[in-house]
């Protein structure tokens, strides 16, 4: 039994002629018989009687006959679904983040994917930390996670995308808002608000800022004790702009202090390595066509980095300019890599 035989089944009970049926599949009547006759094989029973007109199913012919629709049907339907993803046309991608990575990485590459794919539904799920990405990748509940790029993760791929530089958020008026930029030596005995507890971004700031070549004692720019922790970045730009206290945070795509937030200042530390940040996948080389649109375009867009005025971000010509230093590894806009990219610092 096979699904052409079906097929042929259920047009001869419909059509009611296996002429008929054999001219619009573009065979003879006799294949179309034998497809009948290997179903009635293979059911020990009749499946169709001949009348003075034609063809009709016996009472187990329509049996057959109603349940072979349905599941045609539906068959049928998975089918093109499946066409559909292999196109990129069609399907669900699951994309797990934090709270405000999607405004702040993928808001453009969102809307260009839809344009271009409408029928794909996007899926975004928050997690808290680069940890639970990687659960969600790993237990196939997301096929892409943005995360923080980290040290190795068994099973799961690290496809470094772009660096973020370091900034320092402090309100206007500040005595350091005027400068142009800050050495980390600068930020000694600061107050700093703190970023999120257990956040790769966090160890890797306070890293830069509290050792010094591997060694266990505090590095001069070591900032002062704080009483001010935080859940996302988002909430320390707001608390640095509502004067609670400075905050060193990666600046993000697309944000200018300016925009909406006057009384914000951002302040840049050239000296500190940028923060990486990119796609965490089980492996990219088996990801859905529709997922990898998806990246791909997050990854034109970050690296673009061209607002609606045509103006480069700043975090986006740092990208560029890391990229084309090769301090940021991965995915290029247009390629498939098939194997994990070493951590890039």
């Amino acid at each position: 039994m096979t699904l052409d035989d079906l097929r042929a089944f259920v047009a001869v009970c419909e059509a009611g002629s296996l002429s008929a049926v054999a001219r619009d599949l573009g065979c003879t009547q006799s294949a179309v018989s034998q497809r009948v006759k290997r179903l009635e094989r293979e059911a020990g029973i009749g499946l169709l009687e001949r009348r003075p007109r034609g063809v009709a199913p016996t009472p187990a012919g329509r049996i057959l006959h109603r349940a072979a629709t349905d599941g045609l049907g539906g068959l049928d339907l998975a089918l093109r679904r499946l066409a559909d993803m292999r196109r990129g046309d069609g399907g669900t991608v699951r994309v797990t983040t934090g709270a405000t990575t999607v405004r702040h990485f993928m808001s453009d590459a969102v809307v260009a994917f839809r344009e271009r794919h409408p029928h794909v539904n996007l899926e975004f799920h928050t997690e808290s930390s680069s940890r639970r990405c990687f659960e969600a990748v790993a237990d196939g509940d997301s096929e892409l996670a943005w995360i923080t790029i980290g040290p190795p993760v068994r099973g799961i791929e690290q496809h470094p995308v772009t660096g973020l530089p370091w900034v320092l958020a402090v309100r206007a008026g500040d005595p350091l808002a005027d400068r142009d930029h800050l050495t980390p030596d600068e930020l000694a005995g600061l107050r700093l608000i703190r970023l999120p507890e257990n956040s790769t971004s966090r160890m890797r700031l306070d890293g830069h800022l509290g050792h010094q070549d591997g060694a266990p004692a505090p590095h001069p720019a070591v900032p002062g004790p704080s009483t001010t922790s935080v859940a996302d970045w988002d909430t320390a730009l707001l608390l640095a702009e509502l004067g609670v206290g400075p905050a060193v945070v990666p600046r993000l795509p697309g944000h200018r202090a300016t925009a909406g937030h006057p009384g914000l200042r951002l302040v840049p530390i050239p000296a500190l390595p940028p923060l990486t940040t990119g796609w965490a996948v089980r492996q990219w080389a088996a990801l859905s066509p529709a997922a990898v649109e998806f990246a791909e375009t997050v990854n034109r867009c970050l690296l673009d980095g061209t607002s609606s005025a045509g103006h480069r971000s700043p975090a986006a010509t740092a990208a560029a300019t890391a990229t084309a230093a090769g301090a940021v590894p991965g995915p290029r806009p247009g390629l498939r890599p098939g194997r994990p990219v070493p951590e890039s610092r």
